[in-house]
């Protein structure tokens, strides 16, 4: 197999950008990082103009893409498109996301997932189940008559993908502690979201096996001075992760910047929570019946609720440098190497090191993507 090196580039390893530094690939990893005038023999060289090397982003929530919706069609073509249409946005690692939906889409689109990971299709990850173990009373746009309590047949379905991730979205308060501990024996990531629980029950559910919080602010109780809410028990325990939604509308910045001083840091991911326009030229979709049509940069259904987003991971890697007044280089690690260690996957991707996997992204001064590589294989989409 031959070797790539990259060269000429600002490279994010470790803790900063870096210059004079050559990533070397072969077989789909990072076989080493070393100085450009000591490059192993035999290396192809790729110059890469001065830009910026970072880790692929990973996005733990996307719904859709390039103008397909994974519960309108839950298939290995979808996911394909879906992850197609990301990578445009530096997204080389996803978990398409499922929202509240019956048994049989559920079991359709958990056999989409395993089949499109043993084809190999770039970038599908795994899956997220957001739903439909949620709450009523903060069902969003979700359709509440969806909504059940899971037994031991949907169980074992929700935990059955053998080949990928599984990161499952519920209300803690509507789901036995035995139950949320039965999902976490089988190795499902556990996040509460779309949740009315207290404070107190919340805490019961972290005890329990949940992991992170499903975008942080929205679809939860807030934080009150006498009743700290789901908000409250996120931004105080220090082991799990929260996913944000850096769009200016789902939150404001100033309480994402509490979060973020809040938090420990590594514990605040970028997610997009991303709808079919993400990527494609008709700002209109269709979820349960009901025809969405972005409207400045803004999705809600008829009755006002957001109905996810038409943010893109490179928009929420500019928007958290502009508006949170973090570092490139730690919105970097937001959008790929918190994501990683949160699903579980840290030691092969999320980061510029040898071993991993070679997902990359490059961009320009402006931030704009410019080239991905998923394991080693690239794409340029501009510049």
């Amino acid at each position: 197999m031959s070797r790539i090196a990259l060269v000429n580039a600002r490279v994010l390893v470790g803790e900063s950008l870096r210059e004079g530094f050559a990533v070397v690939i072969e077989g789909g990893r990072i076989v080493t990082i070393c100085d450009e005038t000591a490059l192993p023999r035999d290396c192809t060289l790729r110059d890469l103009g001065g830009r910026t090397l970072l880790p692929g982003f990973i996005d733990v929530q996307v719904n859709g893409g390039g103008g397909v919706l994974f519960n309108n069609a839950p298939t290995v073509d979808t996911l394909r498109r879906i992850a197609e249409a990301h990578r445009r946005f530096g997204t080389t690692g996803l978990l398409p996301t499922l929202i509240s939906d019956d048994v049989a889409v559920m079991r359709d689109a958990i056999a989409a997932v395993r089949e499109a990971i043993a084809q190999g299709v770039p970038g599908i990850l795994g899956i997220h189940l957001e739903g439909p173990y949620l709450a009523a009373a903060r069902k969003g746009t979700h359709d509440a008559g969806k909504f059940r309590v899971p037994d031991e047949d949907e169980i074992a379905l929700a935990a059955s993908l053998d080949n990928g991730v599984t990161l499952l979205t519920l209300a803690p308060e509507c789901v036995p502690d035995a139950t949320l501990r039965a999902f976490a024996t089988r190795g499902v990531v556990l996040c509460a979201g779309h949740t009315a629980a207290t404070y107190e029950q919340t805490r019961a559910g972290l005890d329990a096996g949940i992991r992170g919080f499903t975008h942080l602010y929205n679809a939860m109780t807030s934080l009150q001075g006498r009743e700290p809410g789901v908000v409250g028990a996120a931004l105080e325990d220090r082991d799990s992760w929260c996913g944000i939604i850096v769009d200016g509308h789902h939150v404001h910045p100033a309480s994402l910047r509490v979060a973020l001083a809040a938090k420990p840091r590594g514990r605040l991911v970028l997610v997009t929570d991303a709808m079919p326009p993400v990527g494609a030229d008709d700002p209109s979709y269709t979820l349960y019946g009901e025809t969405i049509t972005v409207h400045d940069g803004v999705l809600r259904n008829a009755a006002g609720a957001l109905a996810g987003s038409a943010l893109d991971m490179a928009s929420a890697v500019r928007n958290t440098v502009a508006w949170l007044g973090v570092t490139l280089e730690e919105a970097a690690r937001m959008a790929s190497t918190y994501a990683a260690d949160w699903i579980g996957l840290g030691d092969v991707r999320g980061r510029i090191a040898p071993g991993h996997r070679a997902d990359l992204v490059l961009l320009d001064d402006g931030l704009q993507v410019v080239e991905t590589w998923i394991d080693g294989a690239s794409i340029r989409h501009s510049g």
